[in-house]
C-alpha cells in the first residue's frame, strides 16, 4: 500500500526540515509584501500561490533540477507571458486557462526550464481578475519575474551557510572522493557517464535527478559499502554473507553449523564457500573473525544475489 501511494522513506534530519521551513517563511513573507504594493491584497494572494510551490522546491529540494535558477526564472516568466497572450487571444476563460497551462508545459520542456509552479503563473495570468489584466505584459515582469528573483535571492542567502545545501547546485563542492572516482573518460565508478545519460533518456519521461546527483549517490554508497562492518551477533546459522561486491568478484559464504560460546575465542562457526575460486570448500573460524570478513548479508532470489535490507527476515 505504501508503494502504491508513493510513500517513501524520509531520511532528512530535523535541522534540515527546520531550515526548509524557515526559508519558505522568509521567501513568501517578502514576496507577499512586494506583490501587495503592485496589485493589491486580494490579487496578490492568488499570484503568490505559485511562489509558494516554488518555495517548496527551493528550500526543501534545493539540489533538484527543477529548483535551479533557470527553471525558476524562465519557468515563471515564460509561462506568465504565455498566459497573458492566451488571455488576450482566447475570450473563453476556461479554454484560455487550459491552453495557457498546456502550452507552458510544452514550452518549458523545449527551453529546458521545467518548473511546476510556472504552470500556476500561466494560470494566474488568465484568471486573476481586472487588477492583473490591467497590467498587461508588465505582469510577467512585475510581479512575476520580480517575485522569482526575490525568492531566488532568499534561497541563495538561506542555503549558503550550510555547505551541504549549496544553491544553486553549481556551487556545490565536489568531494575529493567523487573527483578521484570520475575518470578522464567520464566514468562514475565502473559505469561510463554516457551509460547513465542513456539510462535517464530511456525512461522516456522527465526525471528530477541529474547525472551529478547519480554520481554523488553512487560515490557515497560505494564509500559506505567499503566501510560497512558487521558484528558477531549479526552472524546467524543458515544465512549467507558477502565479501566484496555482487558479481564475479564477490565471495559468498554460508554458515552451515555453529558452536556457540560466551567466550568469543570459543564461539565458532563452520561455513561453506558458495561462490568464488574455492567454491564448495568448508572451513571453520570464530564468529568474530567471520564478522570481520563479511560485509553484507545476502539472499539468492530470482537467479540473483541481493543484499538484504536491515529489516530483512530469513
Amino acid at each position: 500500500m505504501k508503494k502504491l501511494l508513493g510513500i517513501q522513506s524520509d531520511l532528512t534530519s530535523h535541522g534540515e526540515k527546520l531550515i526548509s521551513a524557515v526559508g519558505g517563511f522568509l521567501g513568501i513573507f517578502i514576496i507577499l509584501y512586494i506583490t501587495r504594493a503592485f496589485v493589491g491584497e486580494t490579487a496578490s494572494v492568488l499570484i503568490v500561490a505559485s511562489m509558494g510551490a516554488s518555495a517548496v522546491l527551493l528550500f526543501a529540494v534545493p539540489h533538484g533540477p527543477l529548483s535551479q535558477p533557470w527553471p525558476l526564472l524562465g519557468g515563471h516568466f515564460i509561462s506568465a507571458l504565455i498566459g497573458i497572450s492566451i488571455r488576450m487571444l482566447v475570450p473563453d476563460m476556461l479554454l484560455a486557462a487550459a491552453l495557457a497551462v498546456g502550452l507552458s508545459i510544452g514550452v518549458m520542456y523545449y527551453l529546458r526550464c521545467i518548473h511546476p509552479p510556472g504552470g500556476a503563473s500561466a494560470l494566474a495570468a488568465v484568471v486573476s481578475g481586472p487588477e492583473v489584466h490591467a497590467l498587461g505584459y508588465l505582469f510577467a515582469l512585475v510581479p512575476v519575474l520580480l517575485n522569482a528573483t526575490v525568492i531566488l535571492l532568499v534561497a541563495l542567502l538561506v542555503n549558503y551557510p550550510f555547505k551541504w545545501r549549496r544553491y544553486p547546485v553549481g556551487l556545490a563542492r565536489q568531494s575529493e572522493q567523487a573527483g578521484e572516482a570520475r575518470s578522464k573518460h567520464g566514468s562514475i565508478g565502473r559505469i561510463p557517464r554516457r551509460d547513465l545519460e542513456y539510462a535517464l533518456k530511456s525512461m522516456r519521461s522527465f526525471s528530477d535527478i541529474s547525472e551529478d546527483d547519480l554520481e554523488q549517490i553512487y560515490q557515497r554508497a560505494s564509500q559506505h559499502a567499503l566501510t560497512t562492518k558487521m558484528s558477531a551477533d549479526d552472524i546467524q546459522l543458515g544465512h549467507y554473507y558477502l565479501h566484496g561486491q555482487l558479481g564475479s568478484h564477490g565471495v559468498v559464504r554460508r554458515i552451515i553449523d555453529e558452536s556457540p560460546a560466551d567466550d568469543p575465542a570459543k564461539d565458532m562457526v563452520i561455513y561453506k564457500i558458495i561462490t568464488g575460486p574455492e567454491q564448495q570448500k568448508t572451513a571453520v573460524c570464530t564468529r568474530e573473525a567471520f564478522a570481520q570478513w563479511a560485509k553484507h548479508e545476502v539472499v539468492f532470489q530470482d537467479d540473483h544475489w541481493l543484499i538484504c535490507s536491515p529489516d530483512h527476515e530469513a
